[in-house]
């Protein structure tokens, strides 16, 4: 009777062990599944050049989706300061992203206008950035937003160049094209840079460098973002 009531209790305890397993690994594959996922593709204007990376827009708009939506999305950035189209293509290359995304967005090119660069390159590797975009979002056009380059030209820093206003009437060509290049690949374009060209009669728009957007500046991409990053993510 002692034998039997010892198996019993080793059973039990086998039991209750692998119980608390089950439920312990339940819990920690909870703690790092996300509802959905957030590629941002860009420069300094993505990264958050001078600001913190909590501030950065595509932080902002992840935390105002996750609020919005009551989810809580995985946010994978691509992007550093002074990169043109080459070399976000150069560290797609590399870093070869995943097909799964259920959000892509793309600012690049202030750097392609500010180094001088022909302007044929962005002619021909914008397209392929988008291209690679709407590929990490699944393939679905829907899921991708392209965001316009901010005006630079509206910055403390902007104003120290001989000719400001080339600077803008440059960013407007490349950012014509990139809106002609996405409404034909009917991909979603966000005109952000009006907000920009409000750095100089609002210097809180304009980060302690004198040149990047401010937190605050972000913070009024997001209202332009949002709607159609939620009819994207739910």
């Amino acid at each position: 009777m002692r034998k039997t009531y010892t198996i019993l209790t080793i059973l039990s305890s086998f039991f209750l062990f692998l119980n608390c397993s089950v439920q312990k690994k339940t819990v920690q594959n909870d703690s790092i599944t996300s509802d959905y996922k957030y590629l941002a593709l860009g420069d300094s204007y993505t990264i958050g050049e001078s600001v913190c990376d909590s501030c950065r827009f595509p932080e902002q708009l992840k935390k105002e989706l996750d609020q919005s939506l009551n989810k809580e999305g995985d946010l994978k950035i691509i992007a550093k300061t002074g990169w043109t189209t080459t070399d976000l293509l150069k560290a797609i290359g590399q870093q070869k992203p995943t097909n799964d995304y259920d959000l892509v967005t793309l600012l690049i090119g202030v750097n392609n206008q500010y180094q001088g660069m022909p302007f044929s390159t962005y002619e021909k590797e914008f397209p392929e950035l988008l291209n690679k975009a709407i590929h990490f979002a699944g393939g679905d056009k829907n899921n991708v937003i392209v965001v316009s380059i901010p005006d630079y030209a509206f910055t403390p820093f902007g104003q120290t160049k001989n000719d400001p206003s080339n600077i803008s009437e440059e960013l407007d060509r490349y950012n014509a094209f990139a809106k002609k290049i996405s409404e034909k690949e009917n991909v979603a374009f966000i005109n952000i840079t009006p907000i920009t060209r409000k750095g100089l009669e609002d210097e809180t728009l304009v980060a302690s460098d004198g040149l990047h957007p401010s937190k605050e500046a972000y913070n009024k991409f997001i209202p332009l973002l949002i709607e159609k990053a939620k009819q994207i993510v739910n």
